[in-house]
């Protein structure tokens, strides 16, 4: 994803108010052997961007006076209750230093699980970001959790995600669980069904 930026050579709070005034977002840039750049980006591009789930997980192509910079988003603060981006701050890629993220998980074919499709059960969604480890070409914008084998009573964990090539889950040791399989009281599944009507 691409983003314009413009160098902030005023600072301080008074500068800051003058540009969101303008429509501006003040912003930095800092990391890497370079020294920090205060900039300035369009307000209204940068809250729709900030919308995009991919701005949040992806490496982004800033654009400063015609150079370009390999960034990741790292913070941003948002106003109380207004719409307003406050500040944003992006940290520089070096595309030989591994970088820690967090990026979405998109669940997949929950529909087609044993535990809804017979058992009429619910999956829940324990976690729905995952943090990793990976350099920055192998960085994924998501990664895809299958659930089309989960039983009733089944968990899913980190252990069982097939990450991909290059990309390592930081909290593997603990191998927290990503979803569960449960029946809620009063749901039966087909074979329970099928035996009451057995019965009568």
């Amino acid at each position: 994803m691409k983003v314009i930026a413009f160098p902030r050579k005023v600072q301080g709070s008074g500068a800051s108010r003058r540009l969101r005034t303008a429509g501006q977002t003040p912003g930095i840039i800092y990391g890497g052997s370079a020294e920090p750049v205060n900039i300035a980006l369009d307000h209204n591009a940068l809250y729709h961007a900030l919308k995009k789930e991919a701005f949040h997980s992806s490496i982004l192509d800033v654009e400063i006076d015609g150079k370009g910079e390999k960034v990741l988003l790292r913070d941003f603060q948002m106003h109380a209750y207004k719409p307003l981006v406050l500040h944003i701050d992006f940290q520089r890629v070096d595309q030989n230093q591994k970088i820690h993220m967090k990026v979405p998980l998109h669940f997949t074919n929950a529909e087609i699980a044993p535990v809804v499709k017979l058992s009429g059960g619910v999956i829940s969604h324990v976690l729905n970001e995952l943090d990793i480890s990976c350099l920055p070409k192998d960085l994924p914008e998501f990664i895809e959790v299958d659930l089309s084998n989960m039983q009733a009573g089944a968990s899913l964990h980190v252990s069982d995600l097939k990450l991909p090539p290059g990309v390592v889950a930081t909290n593997a040791k603990e191998n927290p669980t990503i979803a569960t399989a449960t029946i809620p009281r009063g749901a039966k599944g087909d074979d329970a069904a099928s035996s009451e009507e057995a019965k009568k």
